[in-house]
């Protein structure tokens, strides 16, 4: 048997493996890696770091928005 085409369908398995590892790891992250990286944003363009319900939903508002939402939810 060819030992170049075996050494290439191991290689090919391996690169395989670890897409879908990757994949599995990025989909149960994803909404902890979206709130980070939104985290850093807000902090970049001087916004407030909302978070949301669920992981993946945070946003950023303006502080004069915030507050006024803060003030909303206290007075319900």
């Amino acid at each position: 048997m060819n030992k170049n085409g075996q050494a290439l369908v191991e290689y090919v398995l391996i690169i395989a493996l670890i897409s879908v590892i990757t994949v599995s790891v990025v989909s149960y992250f994803g909404g902890y890696l979206k709130d980070s990286m939104t985290k850093t944003s807000c902090s970049l363009v001087d916004q407030v770091y909302v978070e949301g319900e669920k992981p993946g939903e945070a946003v950023c508002m303006d502080k004069e928005e915030y507050e006024a939402m803060q003030k909303q939810q206290k007075g319900e």
